[in-house]
């Protein structure tokens, strides 16, 4: 009994020592970084070291911001687009995969393949791409707003569509065999059992692959950055332009790093606006897909 409890009191020790280091780098790397922004959201500044309090005035302008509010919508509709085809086309590739078809291995090695590519490559690829194909037609990816769109869909697909089959895969690898084969026993078709049996079962990857892919959407930047640029855009009568191609993300970065330098607070405004609206859809999105999922 005694030696139980001088065990329990060393692992006690040791375990407070092993965790100290990650705390402290997740304070150094994470928390004060976070809340020293914060605060500079609130502040008029050029440099982080000289500021000026301003208060609210920078949320103010973020909301009035034009091109903030289209790209909040334009981000929004693609989060939601890219969602779908994702996880549909994912799940469907690993449910394919795992049928015992010859060459599966190679199959997942190839899908998998392209998320290994970095973002700002990729989307230098997919712009050379682009451009040779949309080009035999008078246009370009970055004066059609449309194949803009379409153009950040495809390759966000590409990119993520094999990670997302490997979390997919081994969910349907989890699902138990003896309801499988129950349910082959009281004449269910394939397509009952998958949607009575595989998918209920399969829920738990299906809120990972959904969580990744609809934060993923909302903060991409690289492929954006290098794809389109943001391109085109349109002047408004005030003489003010809104990117019609431009996420989120790459409005914040151009905000920060245009040529108005006192706008620097109101990027920095936005980027806490973008904060709590990524936190908050993926929490939600988790908190609605758990719901659904079933105790093996």
């Amino acid at each position: 009994m005694i030696n139980s409890t001088m065990m329990r009191r060393s692992l006690r020790r040791w375990f407070a020592l092993f965790l100290l280091p990650m705390v402290a780098a997740f304070c150094i790397g994470f928390v004060w970084p976070f809340l020293h922004g914060l605060f500079l959201s609130f502040c008029k500044f050029k440099t982080t070291s000289k500021w000026t309090w301003v208060g609210i005035d920078n949320y103010v302008k973020a909301f009035a911001d034009e091109s903030f509010r289209y790209s909040f919508t334009y981000t929004a509709v693609f989060a939601i687009v890219s969602l779908v085809l994702i996880n549909v086309l994912a799940f469907a590739v690993a449910y394919a995969l795992t049928q015992k078809i010859r060459g599966a291995n190679l199959f997942r090695t190839v899908f998998f393949m392209p998320n290994l590519i970095g973002g700002i490559v990729l989307g230098y690829i997919w712009s050379m791409i682009f451009d040779g194909f949309l080009g035999r037609y008078g246009t370009s990816i970055i004066t059609d707003s449309t194949w803009g769109f379409w153009g950040l869909i495809i390759l966000m697909c590409w990119q993520q569509i094999g990670y997302m089959m490997i979390i997919y895969i081994a969910g349907l690898q989890a699902v138990p065999e003896d309801m499988l084969e129950a349910a082959r026993i009281d004449g269910a078709t394939p397509w009952q059992t998958l949607w009575k049996v595989t998918i209920p079962n399969v829920m738990p990857s299906i809120t990972i692959c959904m969580f990744l892919t609809l934060t993923n959407g909302f903060k991409l930047f690289d492929q954006n950055l290098a794809l389109t640029g943001g391109l085109p855009y349109i002047i408004n009568p005030d003489g003010t332009s809104v990117h019609t191609t431009e996420m989120l993300a790459l409005n914040i970065y151009n905000t920060f790093y245009g040529q108005n330098s006192s706008a620097r607070g109101v990027a920095q405004a936005k980027a806490v606006l973008f904060f709590i609206l990524v936190a908050g859809i993926g929490l939600a999105q988790l908190t609605a897909t758990r719901k659904k999922e079933v105790q093996q």
